[in-house]
């Protein structure tokens, strides 16, 4: 039986948890993924919770990112912007998380794609939303967790102690 959403190829140039889990999930739907990560480190969760140093694997980001290619690709040199636009010509989705005017920055905005391919579905996440004052900080959940006033109702027996 086909899977939901085989055919579909995914770009997925996010980081941590927000993007990689999202785009993971499509991955268990049949799409196929590829992940976009900067060269040398990565994304960033590569390095969280490392359990055993000699294979450098961490369960967060192996769990974020099952199912998924992987390639490195350097965005702040002219060939890797090209080898993306390549890729981005017979992708039906991409997908980042940077903070507002990075992916313009790194010349993969929604005007820049959208150009090479008019198909092309452009997600784009944000901690804070494309408005508002704090549009262009970073964020990350515990973040949001605190600023809504949720922060109390979150904690857990093992895990709550700070919270309160």
């Amino acid at each position: 039986m086909p899977m939901p959403l085989e055919g579909i190829r995914i770009l997925d140039m996010t980081i941590w948890q927000q993007g990689p889990h999202s785009t993971a999930m499509l991955a268990d739907m049949g799409a196929e993924v590829i992940k976009i990560e900067q060269p040398v480190v990565g994304d960033p969760g590569r390095g969280l919770v490392v359990v055993d140093p000699s294979t450098g694997l961490s369960p967060y980001f192996e769990s974020h990112n099952r199912g998924k290619k992987s390639i490195t690709i350097d965005m702040k040199k002219d060939e890797g912007r090209k080898l993306v636009y390549r890729l981005v010509e017979n992708s039906d989705v991409f997908v980042q998380n940077f903070r507002l005017g990075v992916a313009d920055r790194l010349g993969v905005g929604y005007g820049v794609l959208s150009k090479i391919n008019p198909k092309l579905i452009y997600a784009s996440a944000s901690g804070y939303g494309p408005k508002g004052p704090d549009r262009e900080r970073p964020s990350f959940d515990v973040i949001g967790v605190a600023r809504s006033g949720a922060m109390p109702w979150t904690r857990t027996s093992t895990a709550g102690s700070a919270c309160r």
